[in-house]
């Protein structure tokens, strides 16, 4: 890149594009606060006390010049054999962090107590360019978004402390510092933001930047939005204090004053616990694949030990003599920023924390979506008021799963998409163990030559594949089939979903990590030609329903009906890129929930209608005829059963190479059709066989395995 970013302020910057990013460098952080030389090319290096590595910094006031790096965002044409191998190199290469990290850094940071000005830094650290596995990946990176984080009352900046590994492949982070001892007002604080965020732009106009505040730093993050509303501009707010007038403690800040100095230490001790859980801060480093609960248990209060002591420490980060002033910035951020709400054009996304004691965050969450013109709300229920430092969802899992994510003007579902991590999947997989737990199910697939498989060892590993199915009720099978997939092939099948799951209207607004959020985070998007066209011309496996929400929002009796249209529009777009078509064929519906009001039960009823009935015309196959042109979305009344078990087949792969002219094109749509119906007839019949169908005596078997052993099947 031609050239760095000046930034008004700005001491400290390095190089901040990393695969997985490292520790903040504390040491680095303060030498760099005591440059205050504005000389150009004033460089300075040092020892990182933490991984004996170097961090360069830049005493000219400007962000250095971004050094492109590993990106978890595959080029389109890379295999799952150097994505496996990534996700090697990934667990190598990661430093883990805690809330511990964050104290002791924190300490270390104010030891020089200088005054000002405030100034950015960037957290992570990059590998050369030369490190880059493919020139594609160095692209990819050299592209990727600015994010700016805005931090709140403590000013250190180190509040994404526990994110920067996971935001590292997806942004340029930078983080703003303000010194302990710093008293610029809330306008300077808002014109060093402004400076920052027009910088950018100029250098990179056709790229978003993200902007996350928590807390305090959301009054600055708005208040940029309002005076730049031309600018491209991703906000993020976490817990924001523009409800700090409604804060419970508010009664408790002007006895502040009153306490004496050589006591005042306490204070900040005593307010942690109101501030977050400290469980769940402790949490926040546990390894996510321990499945023992005693293990986890240990360490988590091996974590809280190692804590606990950190937390007088608060008292130095925040002391009485900056105290009131920052509780004059709060105010003044909040007064300024709730004053200009109707100038805010920007995407927004507002994380709240149920448990906050600080602010009265989920109502806040709620307002802010009222007045704001294109603001999405997650409400985390279990999360006090520092959300960030807590154990949950990252930050980047968090934009990633809000389809937030992007890396220039309108969000591309296959340029903006992110491979889920690790532990993105762990999570998500995990999410599903009741279930699983409950059904058992059972995964077969059929090689070339017909035989039967008890694993899905049978699908091809070569992409661009296109899954086609049939649909249980209200998609039951939908995580179970995408999760089974990923973790035995490493291979994601992107569904294609329909329109209105993605729309406000449907969206599960209130809840953090939903249904819609997760399938979201698992490549779903919503079904158009255009959207299909792209992910299988980029080699993207694709998830797709031929009947739809007519098929998913059955009437009673038509547990297993395909209702797919006449036309064979799925079969010429795979021919045209090669793709291989699996269909697949699920069963056992009717063995786990019994329909109790369907469609026709509903809009007869004077006081359902309104409320079960979201819309009769969804106009997505306006130009469909017969049964699959009728897609009503309504929520279907259904009463659990004492669960079956769930068997899902996957067909022998088809392929399409060779169609051409329409009439070949019709004949394999009928073969893939008429396969999935072959399916489901061989699992209504097979599942006769299976000795543990029935849940008792499958629970009992597995049960006696410590559930590590899933109960067997019938023979293919």
């Amino acid at each position: 890149m031609a050239g760095a970013i000046p930034m008004p302020g700005v001491n400290l910057s390095g190089s901040s594009r990393s695969r997985f990013g490292a520790k903040l460098f504390t040491r680095g952080i303060v030498k760099a606060a005591m440059v205050t030389d504005t000389k150009p090319n004033i460089t300075d290096e040092f020892d990182s006390p933490h991984d004996k590595k170097k961090l360069k910094i830049n005493g000219n006031g400007s962000f250095r010049e971004r050094i492109p790096g590993k990106s978890r965002i595959p080029p389109p044409n890379s295999s799952w054999d150097e994505r496996k191998e990534e996700e090697k190199e990934e667990e190598e290469e990661k430093v883990p962090t805690s809330i511990h990290d964050y104290m002791e850094q924190s300490l270390e940071l104010i030891k020089c107590a200088d005054g000002g000005p405030p100034r950015w830094f960037c957290p992570l650290n990059s590998p050369s360019p030369s490190s880059s596995s493919s020139s594609s990946s160095k692209i990819l990176a050299d592209s990727s978004p600015l994010l700016l984080f805005v931090p709140g009352m403590d000013g250190t900046g180190l509040g994404l402390i526990l994110h920067h590994e996971t935001l590292a492949p997806l942004f340029e982070v930078r983080c703003l510092h303000i010194p302990v001892m710093d008293r610029t007002p809330f306008e300077g604080l808002l014109e060093l933001v402004e400076g920052a965020v027009k910088a950018e732009h100029g250098l990179h106009p056709g790229r978003p930047i993200f902007l996350v505040g928590d807390s305090f730093g959301a009054t600055l993050a708005l208040a940029v939005a309002a005076r730049n509303p031309s600018l491209d501009l991703v906000l993020i707010l976490v817990n924001p204090a523009t409800s700090i007038q409604r804060s419970p403690l508010q009664p408790l800040f002007p006895v502040l004053d009153l306490v004496p100095e050589d006591a005042f230490h306490y204070v900040p001790y005593l307010l942690s616990f109101t501030m977050g859980d400290p469980v769940r801060m402790a949490s926040a480093k546990i390894p996510k694949d321990l499945q023992q609960p005693f293990e986890r248990s240990q360490k988590v209060a091996d974590s809280l030990v190692d804590m606990l002591p950190t937390l007088p420490g608060l008292g130095r980060i925040i002391p009485k003599s900056s105290l009131g002033w920052k509780l004059k910035l709060i105010r003044a951020g909040a007064l300024y920023a709730n004053s200009r709400l109707h100038a805010v054009k920007a995407e927004v996304l507002v994380l709240a924390s149920m448990k906050d004691q600080m602010l009265p965050s989920a109502e806040e969450a709620k307002r802010l979506k009222a007045a704001l013109k294109n603001c999405k709300v997650r409400i985390f229920k279990d999360s006090g008021h520092t959300l960030l430092l807590e154990d949950g969802p990252s930050l980047a899992t968090t934009i990633k799963s809000a389809l937030m994510y992007r890396r220039s003007k309108e969000r591309d579902v296959v340029k903006d998409y992110v491979l889920p991590t690790k532990e993105e999947f762990h999570r998500q997989y995990e999410s599903t163990r009741t279930l699983r737990h409950l059904v058992s199910p059972v995964f077969l697939s059929t090689d070339k030559n017909g035989q039967v498989i008890k694993d899905l060892s049978a699908i091809p590993d070569e992409e661009p594949l296109l899954f086609v199915g049939n649909h249980m009720l209200m998609g039951l099978e939908l995580s179970l089939i995408v999760g089974e997939i990923y973790k035995q092939k490493k291979l994601l099948a992107r569904g294609l979903a329909h329109p209105l799951l993605f729309s406000h209207r449907f969206h599960s607004e209130y809840s953090d990590q939903g249904f819609i959020d997760q399938i979201g985070l698992f490549g779903a998007t919503p079904v158009t030609g255009k959207n299909f066209y792209k992910l299988l011309s980029s080699k993207h496996s694709v998830l797709l329903y031929p009947g739809g929400a007519r098929e998913a929002l059955h009437r009673r009796g038509e547990e297993y009906k395909l209702f797919w249209p006449e036309q064979s529009e799925f079969v010429r777009m795979a021919a045209r890129f090669g793709a291989t078509i699996i269909p697949f064929s699920c069963v056992g519906e009717d063995d786990m929930v019994e329909l109790v009001m369907d469609y026709d039960d509903i809009r007869s009823n004077f006081f359902l209608k309104d409320r079960l009935v979201l819309t009769t015309d969804s106009n997505l196959r306006s130009k469909s005829a017969g049964e699959v042109a009728n897609q009503p979305l309504y929520l279907p009344v259904f009463a659990p059963k004492v669960p079956g078990r769930f068997y899902c087949l996957f067909g022998a792969p088809i392929s399409t190479a060779g169609i051409q002219e329409r009439k070949h094109a019709d004949s394999l749509y009928l073969k893939v059709k008429t396969q999935v119906e072959l399916g489901i007839s061989y699992l209504l019949q097979k599942r006769g066989q299976d000795p543990y169908r029935s849940a008792l005596p499958r629970l009992v078997y597995e049960a006696s395995w410590g559930g590590t052993k899933q109960g067997p099947t019938f023979d293919p």
